[in-house]
């Protein structure tokens, strides 16, 4: 296997050099798919460590635990507005950039930086779910396919032109987060390994968004989890189920003795729209069957 990441000399640009913005799993996801195509980023470019868990304890994204082990720099920034930081991207040299799941807008003077521009990964079929939640958002709308959108990125969220785009490849659809998540990161890794060797030849054609089509998903909130196990239907709360299943869960509320209990359901089954909850976690307490918390609340 071949690996794309030689050192720059005499200040020019190896035409597979390039930079890599991400921060998240799915940033991870395609990096390991790359990696494994040959093509290893000259640097990676990240967001500062944050405080996480219980005792929030300082904590590298991903992306950086990642390049450490392959002894790959890192750069981390709040912000990539600066000046300074503008001018340290640029010594970086690189021949372009990659962005997947980077998780900030990143600014026309960043964009502009690199001679044959900047690749975004995007887990959806644009112009259809633009911004933050694109898979989950496939997942709950009872999509009947996704797909993976690399587009030559502008200053706008998700806008710039299409230069492939792919219906992803499922066993069986809709599927939890976690497998959705890893098919489209490698879907879309693929189809990079095949757009970055034309990118000096400047021959792929670039196909403009049809903004008339386009929809915007929101970032997911915790709150997104809470379902109303009585009057939501048993295929909105299976979606969730999928959607949810790695962050932030499901949970429905009853009230007893004056107080919310919050119940996490962790087991289920699905058929010809029929639910079935089998294990639950409420709030404090150890997992119980279903039917066990149904009669305590009625006793």
């Amino acid at each position: 296997m071949t690996t794309h990441n030689m050192n720059l000399n005499n200040n020019k640009r190896d035409a597979h050099s390039f930079a890599f913005f991400g921060t998240s799993h799915f940033s991870v996801l395609v990096l390991d798919a790359l990696e494994r195509k040959g093509f290893v980023p000259t640097v990676v470019i990240t967001q500062p460590d944050k405080p996480k868990g219980r005792n929030l304890i300082l904590t590298a994204p991903e992306v950086k635990i990642w390049a450490d082990a392959r002894k790959i720099r890192t750069l981390q920034y709040s912000t990539l507005k600066n000046p300074e930081t503008v001018s340290a991207i640029e010594k970086e040299n690189c021949a372009f950039f990659v962005v997947a799941s980077y998780g900030k807008i990143i600014p026309k003077t960043i964009l502009d930086v690199p001679k044959y521009g900047t690749l975004n990964v995007h887990p959806s079929l644009l112009p259809k779910y633009r911004g933050a939640s694109p898979i989950q958002s496939a997942i709950l709308s009872g999509d009947t396919k996704t797909g993976v959108t690399i587009i030559l990125l502008d200053e706008l969220m998700d806008h710039g032109p299409i230069l492939a785009q792919k219906i992803a490849d499922f066993s069986q659809w809709p599927v939890r987060y976690e497998e959705a998540e890893t098919v489209l990161a490698h879907t879309g890794a693929d189809m990079l390994a095949e757009i970055i060797p034309q990118l000096p030849t400047d021959t792929i054609t670039k196909t403009t968004q049809n903004e008339s089509e386009a929809t915007f998903c929101k970032k997911i909130e915790k709150e997104d989890g809470k379902v109303d196990i009585s009057n939501d239907s048993p295929e909105l709360i299976y979606r969730k189920l999928l959607a949810f299943a790695v962050w932030p869960g499901v949970y429905f509320e009853t009230p007893r003795n004056g107080k919310m209990i919050r119940i996490i359901i962790k087991k289920y089954s699905y058929s010809d729209n029929i639910l079935k909850i089998e294990t639950v976690l409420p709030e404090g307490k150890k997992e119980m069957k279903y039917e066990d918390f149904l009669r305590g609340q009625k006793n």
